[in-house]
């Protein structure tokens, strides 16, 4: 396959030319590839408005995906949830639906931003953990009957590595003419697994991956996928969607690193797949013959539930740590790591020596607090704009919340923006450490404000 957009590159930095433009570098080496990053010059495309080597580069992409279309993004899968949730509410609108958007809780916090900049009405779908969501297929058709809303959005797989039912939960979907929309962040190399199990395969409408999480990519790298069930006047708005949010001056690094992956992935990357996730199974079956306890099902994905054998997830990536091993997630109640056709024979060979040198210890029966279901009383877009506070966790009971009580990973937020603290919150909230929350200042609001 071709890499228009590494050619156009390579071709530029070996000219010899005057850069009398932008970045201020001038492709002198400090870092290392500065010769390599460039602007939007002529002949280099413009991300946003692609008709040129960029659009070619994306339509390998599309090819390699099965999609109806995909376009880059070189500020990772939030970029593309904002986009994503953006056509949602244009769906909505053509429709003559209200934007009402069904929510599997574990939600990123781009999310919760893009709903809250978009004015978007969520309803939340709960799970039983903080960090899992399932979501069965009656219990969305019942959802969506009882609020007739067109869109519906989850993330799979989700930070633990368990996937959702995407072919059924599509299906669901389909038959109540509402869309599809899947964070994919952690699941871009699911389509090239022997049988695909990328959710544009499975019928999503629209998909982010964050190519770098997964694949041989530069971190930011991320697609957003438009699926063969998607409406046609939203894939025409792709690179309008995705210029409404995006920065003006994207890294060519990572363009390149998109264009260098597509090459891979029609190459050798996916039989290297197979063989590292084969060898992952190895290691699974080894430590659960040790007696290590493992969660989730995702082929490059290893997640331990260590309070089985005396240590918490954080006590446990600390004691790899000091063995120069790092994971990719650690609290509390689980340990994750992730693994890639580039990792080598010796990096397992480690982590199954490190765990297996672990001494058994007793079991910790501690469990998190009960899942809070808190009250909403003001809109995700008030709350998140209102004039805010950052108080001791001890002052916040009764008080709203103002920015979300969630990091990066796509968790189950404690509370979102607009949410009452109430004490089943509080003490999820000592649970996991917090010490702070920031809560709206002006807590008198008005009924028409409240969605």
């Amino acid at each position: 396959m071709n890499t228009p957009i590494c050619d156009f590159v390579r071709g530029y930095a070996e000219s010899d030319a005057a850069r009398l433009h932008m970045p201020g570098h001038k492709g002198a080496s400090v870092l290392g590839p500065e010769p390599l990053d460039i602007t939007e010059i002529p002949g280099a495309d413009v991300l946003y408005h692609a008709n040129g080597i960029i659009r070619e580069s994306e339509e390998n992409a599309s090819r390699l995906f099965g999609s109806a279309r995909t376009v880059y993004s070189a500020e990772g899968s939030s970029l593309c949830i904002r986009a994503m949730l953006y056509l949602g509410m244009q769906y909505a609108k053509r429709q003559g639906r209200d934007p009402l958007i069904l929510a599997a809780r574990n939600a990123h916090s781009a999310f919760l931003t893009a709903a809250g900049l978009l004015d978007l009405q969520v309803r939340w779908l709960y799970g039983d953990g903080l960090l899992t969501c399932d979501l069965s297929p009656k219990m969305l058709d019942a959802e969506l009957t009882a609020s007739g809303a067109c869109l519906v959005y989850i993330t799979s797989p989700d930070y633990l590595g368990h996937a959702a039912n995407i072919k059924a939960l599509s299906e669901v979907c389909h038959k109540h003419h509402a869309l599809l929309l899947v964070d994919n962040a952690h699941g871009a190399y699911l389509r090239f697994l022997p049988e695909s199990r990328h959710p544009t395969d499975l019928g999503a409408d629209l998909c982010c991956d964050s190519a770098h999480k997964t694949l041989p990519v530069l971190t930011g790298g991320a697609y957003l996928h438009f699926g063969k069930t998607c409406p046609n006047e939203l894939i025409d708005a792709a690179h309008r969607a995705m210029g409404l949010f995006a920065s003006t001056s994207p890294s060519y690094l990572i363009l390149q690193s998109l264009d260098l992956a597509n090459k891979a992935l029609s190459e050798e990357w996916p039989e290297r797949l197979q063989e590292t996730a084969a060898r992952l199974d190895q290691l699974k079956t080894q430590l659960q013959s040790d007696g290590w306890t493992l969660f989730g099902d995702e082929p490059v994905k290893l997640t331990l539930c260590p309070k089985k054998r005396g240590y918490t997830g954080e006590e446990l990536a600390a004691i790899l740590q000091e063995q120069n091993l790092w994971c990719e997630f650690a609290d509390p109640d689980f340990i994750v790591f992730m693994v890639s056709p580039n990792t080598t024979e010796s990096d397992f060979q480690r982590l199954e020596a490190a765990l297996s040198a672990i001494p058994l210890k007793a079991e910790i029966t501690a469990a998190p607090p009960a899942m809070p279901r808190p009250e909403r009383v003001m809109s995700i877009r008030q709350a998140l704009l209102s004039a805010c506070e950052t108080l001791p966790l001890e002052q916040c009971l009764g008080r709203i919340l103002a920015a979300p009580t969630v990091s990066c990973p796509p968790a189950v937020p404690i509370l979102t923006c607009g949410e009452r603290i109430d004490e089943t919150s509080l003490k999820m909230l000592r649970y996991y450490g917090a010490l702070t929350c920031d809560v709206v200042c002006q807590e008198k609001i008005l009924d028409s404000d409240c969605k």
